[in-house]
């Protein structure tokens, strides 16, 4: 193979995580390393990714199908060594309004979707521009995601029954309020002692995973409780979900692996196959987006808390496209919208993870527990995945961190953030993202008009020792110009005509780095202006990017009759080598 496809192949390879590590050289040691730290991780994963399923509406053996294939095919092809991908409580918010209206056959099209949208982020290399995203926007997600996630656990933990499941915030919380009465105790018990559990055993013995050793007791205490004092009695996995295998309905999670079947013909929400439909893409394509935008946002973010821990490089354009196929793929075998696991990943390297074969062993262990296990699955308690996920939020919202922001950044910073906050939290990660993203543009717009800047002064009064000729006048423009700075940078050019007559305009480039089509619309329309008044018009000390785009435009234009210098003193220099000829 030679020419632009050997080309395109070893530039595809040369991000490869996996590809990169092999290369490096990779040994029997660190495959051992791999191997218990892909253990470590697959044992944590196990009981989240069941929790988080239920917790997006979906029964739990679909959690686990997402953490088998997008874990195996992300690690794979991935740009990120150390990212462990799955199921992940970002995706809560998002999913369970999906599921709940389109079923699970809606929740999997949505996400074959939100494959493609990642996959073509990655392949027009938006993985840089991902990390641009201002802090208090992500935070304000993070928070909002927080919160929602606690909020949905509360049913399970205090084992109370709702009349109705309501899409809305403010609609669950009245459900809530009025479901008191059917709290539980026995449920609570349980879901206290998982907490207790979860907390303590950290502090204990950190190299044993908590999320197993609690949910485990939590699961020993439930069924030795229930055996001496019958009417003690909480809901279960197997209480709460059935399936039905060749023909022969049983409890809990069902023995099977993952398996090829078509997305849309999953159920809907009358249990019927969904079916396919252009008004079904329609429906599910904000849902997607926003699935695709925040995963990407995720994926790359565990990749940065990856990279300060372990110190690996990653690709971020490699790690969206690999996300883009998982997602894409992932459905066909019964798997939800997946992204990169920060507390996943990070268990993984402290277990001593050492490349992405970490993440497949993860995937694999989960495929072998998968028929094993299933059987004592049916055990676990709901409100000790209640319990779990409760600790996901807590750890995921990092109070500390928002009210830092909130006592030491400026109004602006701390407007957005609270805006994503309560977007995300009472109305939906849909509106959050879009939000979000204007919100953002809008932040980095007045940032940078901020720092721009354009005054005028007379060559005269500044360059005395040159001896400019009269109405010689010098035009400073400090900053991008770009979208939401430019007008503010050129704004004081319409006064050029106060400062004398003019018949020579030097405008000074030097401290303008970068030039969007806004910007260079607003410059033609000064230059035009000025020419118009049969003004003479020089560029001085313009930046290789603007140049270029002013060179085009000049191409196409000529009779705007723009001149260059390499500077402000050349240009002056020039004028009064011509005014002495004259």
């Amino acid at each position: 193979m030679s020419g632009p496809a050997s080309s395109f192949l070893h530039e595809m390879l040369g991000k490869n995580a996996l590809y990169r590590t092999m290369k490096a050289g990779y040994g029997r040691g660190h495959f051992l390393a791999d191997l218990g730290a892909g253990l470590t991780v697959g044992i944590v994963a196990l009981p989240l990714s069941m929790a988080l399923a239920i917790a997006s509406g979906v029964p739990p053996q679909y959690g686990i199908y997402t953490a088998i294939v997008a874990g195996v095919l992300v690690a794979l092809l991935g740009g990120a060594p150390l990212s462990v991908t799955g199921p992940t409580a970002a995706f809560v918010v998002l999913l369970f309004p999906i599921a709940a209206r389109f079923g699970l056959g809606g929740l999997l099209v949505a996400t074959v979707m939100a494959g493609f949208f990642q996959l073509v982020m990655g392949a027009a290399k938006l993985g840089r521009l991902i990390s641009f995203i201002p802090h208090p926007v992500t935070t304000g997600f993070t928070a909002g995601i927080a919160l929602t996630i606690a909020v949905l656990q509360l049913k399970d933990f205090f084992g109370m029954t709702l009349a109705h499941s309501p899409d809305h915030m403010l609609d669950k919380l009245a459900a809530l309020s009025e479901a008191i009465h059917t709290f539980h105790w026995q449920d609570a018990a349980i879901g206290v002692f998982t907490l207790l559990v979860l907390v303590i055993c950290p502090r204990l013995e950190r190299r044993i995973p908590a999320p197993l050793v609690a949910v485990a007791l939590a699961a020993a205490v439930a069924y030795g409780l229930h055996r001496v004092w019958p009417t003690f009695d909480v809901a279960t996995i197997g209480t709460r979900f059935e399936y039905t295998l060749d023909g022969v309905v049983g409890r809990g999670v069902p023995p099977r692996l993952p398996h090829f079947e078509w997305p849309w013909n999953a159920p809907g929400p009358d249990g019927k196959p969904l079916g396919f439909s252009y008004a079904l893409l329609t429906a599910l394509a904000p849902s997607a987006l926003a699935i695709a935008a925040l995963g990407a946002i995720e994926s790359l973010l565990c990749a940065v808390v990856a990279n300060g821990m372990k110190g690996l490089p990653y690709d971020p354009d490699a790690e969206l496209m690999a996300h883009g196929v998982g997602n894409m793929v992932v459905p066909f075998f019964g798997g939800f919208a997946a992204t990169a696991a920060i507390a996943r990943t990070a268990a993984g390297i402290r277990a001593g993870a050492h490349s992405p074969i970490a993440a497949i062993v993860h995937g694999l262990f989960l495929l072998a527990a998968l028929p094993l296990l299933t059987p004592l699955l049916a055990y676990l308690p709901m409100a000790a995945l209640a319990a779990l996920l409760l600790l996901v939020a807590w750890n995921m919202s990092d109070l500390k961190h928002f009210a830092h922001i909130v006592a030491v950044a400026p109004r602006s910073d701390t407007l957005v953030l609270v805006s994503c906050f309560g977007l995300t939290f009472f109305f939906d990660m849909v509106v959050a993202v879009g939000a979000g993203v204007v919100l953002a543009s809008l932040l980095f717009m007045r940032r940078m008009a901020e720092i721009a800047d354009g005054h005028v002064i007379d060559a005269q009064a500044a360059f005395p020792e040159i001896e400019p000729p009269a109405g010689v006048h010098v035009y400073n423009i400090a900053g991008p110009l770009c979208f939401g700075a430019a007008e503010k940078a050129l704004s004081s050019s319409a006064h050029l005509h106060l400062h004398g007559e003019a018949r020579t305009v030097i405008i000074n480039m030097a401290a303008v780095p970068a030039m969007d089509v806004t910007g260079l619309v607003a410059l033609e329309t000064v230059c035009d202006r000025l020419r118009r008044r049969h003004v003479r018009i020089i560029l001085a000390s313009v930046s290789r990017q603007p140049r270029a785009l002013i060179e085009r435009t000049l191409a196409r234009h000529p009779e705007l009759g723009v001149e260059f210098a390499p500077d402000v003193e050349l240009a002056l220099l020039m004028l009064a080598s011509e005014h002495k000829a004259a």
